[in-house]
């Protein structure tokens, strides 16, 4: 396997979670933790767009809408309006009970089922 092809497999078992709410990010962590994958956190979109500005390139991002400083929307507005942070697959965090997210790959409903994040975390992350 070549250099690049091993650092696109690692990158892609690192999952940026941006949450807000101190013990579901922590449940959040551990259970992809369990899974294998290598978690980098954020509690707002401020602080999420400062790792990916600075060169973190996570294979997905779970994203809560609902936060200070910077909310989902807002993040995701930056995202799409930065053509290096384009192409990361971002799964929406929501309690609200239906969501329409343009540039969301996926949207989770709060409360979390953990074997659905899982199984979405692992459908994005593939490899290919």
């Amino acid at each position: 396997m070549t250099r690049d092809a091993l650092e696109k497999t690692e990158a892609t078992k690192i999952i940026l979670v941006v949450e807000d709410e101190l013990d579901l990010l922590e449940v959040t962590r551990f259970a992809l933790e369990c899974e294998g994958f290598g978690v980098e956190t954020a509690r707002n979109g401020q602080e999420a767009l400062e790792l990916l500005r600075a060169g973190a390139r996570p294979g997905l991002v779970l994203l809560d809408l609902m936060m200070p400083v910077m909310n989902g929307w807002e993040l995701l507005d930056e995202i799409a309006r930065t053509p290096s942070l384009q192409g990361i697959p971002i799964v929406v965090l929501t309690a609200a009970t239906s969501a329409d997210v343009h540039g969301a790959a996926a949207i989770l409903h709060k409360p979390l089922e953990l074997g659905s994040l899982i199984e979405i975390v692992e459908h994005h992350t593939r490899s290919g």
